[in-house]
């Protein structure tokens, strides 16, 4: 079918709200819902629930975990980069996003089916795991750049005053379905009537619908067409192709990674410490997993707050260009993770006691072949090895320290990806060429998996040198210092390159050469309507004419 039963541009005089930008926002938050549905109770899953061939539990340790989950983050954050170019060179946006969502079916298939492998085919749940987690983090990776820059194509002239809004409701669509997800996955896979298939099943669905919900989509869509590799490859090596790459790559695969090496550790550290706090609230214990929803919670009332009370005041005091939103969020990150760092000392002061009284409750038949843990998160370790629930294990955490100061580091967390995660979203697009859009977006997303293979690289390297007690330099409250002291020194050097950065705004529809319907060049055309197709495209030529250069834009 051929797309060109579409508009491959948007209306230069069209000023009203995008008709194909709800099919976007719908299918954005189903997918959300079944990513970070499926990602939120992956440490959980890895740590307590994972069989062996026999049944058995073959669960991993917390370094092993951690590692497993952000070498999955970092292979969903690599693949934007492969999907980009399938989009901006090949297959268009469009086609991209449909038939890699279908392998991100069949990842959460898999995942689903793990839960029978070990009673019906004899076989663990690790290669079913994998195998998953493999398809997920292409599929998911893929549609990633396509998805949020499919969004800003829907746009032209007329109404890209309406950018900042739409993108803004994008994420809060992405957060509405990250909220969901995180509180009811967690819940799922400890209910006595659920467990992995369900936990893991109902996110498949969501995806499955979310896929359906963008193939509806498809005749309202303005279909922008892959450029061609001749097309991309001289528009990248063009002045402005060459300038945005080289203004954004130290933002993007520099700076940026080691937010995202902090924020990403919202599902992995921070749900392993909550497992080791208080989580009691009144008689109603909260999972560990399900703490993660107060980030998209705070998003969804933060973004309005920041939109149209922060910003605005900010503005009559200073500036507050994208740029130095950036700066003050990675200050306010590196902040949140040394609240974690003084939470974690507060944890190993007063450990040993729980760590006592856990051991002695374990029995002396279970603990004479073994030695006492020391430290608490290799105590909790032992007692899911032999069995013990969360809500079995909650009763001993009391006098730990309450899950209410992880949700106060989470909302100083939150104002900080809000000034710098949704910042980044719009400036990635922004500050790219109208042929590179899924490409620039895809080197952001590249920079998200390099924080994600910092994370993994370093707690690979605390199980390769733990002593003979299982200690290594950066246990307990060692851990968070050393990434918050690495967000700040990133920030001092942050602001050297800010000095230095010139940009360019560039909006699809500007300087609009092409039939909208067939992409005739209209440069060409003599009269009022497209002799390929018939269109009256005189609006495009009044526009073009009327139209000034949209350069220089304040972005520093």
């Amino acid at each position: 079918m051929s797309e060109k039963r579409y508009l491959t541009a948007p209306d230069p005089t069209e000023t009203k709200f995008p008709k194909g930008v709800p099919f976007i926002i719908g299918n954005e938050l189903a997918e959300r819902f079944s990513f970070y549905g499926m990602k939120g109770i992956l440490v959980i899953f890895m740590t307590t629930y994972l069989l062996g061939p026999g049944g058995e539990l073959e669960t991993m340790n917390r370094e092993e975990a951690m590692t497993v989950y952000h070498l999955f983050t970092m292979s969903a954050y690599f693949f934007p980069m492969i999907g980009a170019l399938i989009a901006d060179i090949f297959l268009g946006k469009y086609r991209t996003i449909l038939w890699l969502s279908l392998l991100y079916c069949v990842g959460h298939g898999l995942l689903a089916l793990m839960d029978v492998a070990p009673h019906t085919m004899g076989i663990g749940m690790k290669p079913f795991l994998f195998a998953g987690l493999v398809c997920i983090a292409m599929g998911s990776g893929a549609i990633k750049p396509c998805v949020s820059a499919h969004v800003g194509d829907q746009f032209g002239t007329g109404n890209k005053h309406m950018l900042t809004q739409i993108f803004n409701w994008f994420y809060f669509s992405i957060n509405i379905g990250a909220a969901s997800s995180m509180v009811l996955t967690p819940f799922f896979l400890n209910a006595e009537w659920g467990g992995p298939w369900l936990a893991f099943g109902v996110p498949g669905v969501l995806m499955g619908i979310a896929t359906l919900l963008f193939w509806m989509g498809r005749n309202v869509f303005v279909h922008v067409p892959a450029a061609g590799i001749d097309a991309f490859f001289k528009e990248t090596f063009s002045k402005d192709g060459i300038r945005a790459i080289l203004n954004l790559i130290p933002l993007f695969l520099i700076f940026v990674p080691v937010f995202w090496a902090i924020f990403d550790q919202t599902g992995s550290s921070w749900v392993l410490q909550t497992e080791q706090m208080n989580s009691f609230i009144g008689s109603y214990q909260v999972l560990p997993s399900q703490v993660q929803a107060v980030n998209p919670v705070l998003i969804l009332i933060g973004i309005p707050i920041f939109t149209y009370v922060i910003y605005p005041m900010g503005d009559k005091v200073w500036k507050l260009t994208p740029l130095r939103k950036i700066g003050i969020g990675f200050v306010i990150t590196a902040a949140a993770f040394a609240l974690s760092a003084i939470i974690e000392t507060w944890i190993v002061a007063n450990s040993d006691q729980v760590i006592n009284q856990m051991w002695a409750d374990l029995g002396s038949a279970v603990t004479t072949d073994l030695v006492k843990p020391t430290k608490m998160s290799d105590m909790l370790q032992l007692v899911k090895e032999h069995g013990w629930t969360a809500k079995e294990i909650g009763p001993y955490l009391t006098s730990m320290p309450h899950i209410s100061w992880q949700v106060l580091a989470y909302i100083i967390m939150t104002a900080g990806e809000i000034m710098v995660s949704i910042v980044c979203l719009e400036f990635a697009y922004t500050q790219s060429p109208k042929k590179m859009k899924s490409f620039i977006m895809g080197i952001y997303m590249l920079g998200i998996s390099i924080g994600n293979f910092y994370v993994a690289g370093v707690n690979f390297f605390m199980e390769q040198t733990k002593d003979e007690a299982g200690n290594t330099p950066l246990d307990g409250p060692n851990y968070f210092w050393f990434f918050s002291g690495m967000m700040m020194a990133t920030t001092i050097a942050y602001l050297i390159y800010t000095q230095f950065y010139k940009g360019k705004t560039y909006i699809q529809g500007e300087e609009q050469m092409e039939c909208p319907k067939c992409g005739y060049d209209i440069t060409k055309i003599q009269g009022p309507n497209c002799p390929e197709c018939g269109t009256d495209v005189s609006t495009f030529l009044d526009a073009i004419e009327a139209r000034a250069t949209a350069e220089g834009t304040e972005v520093g």
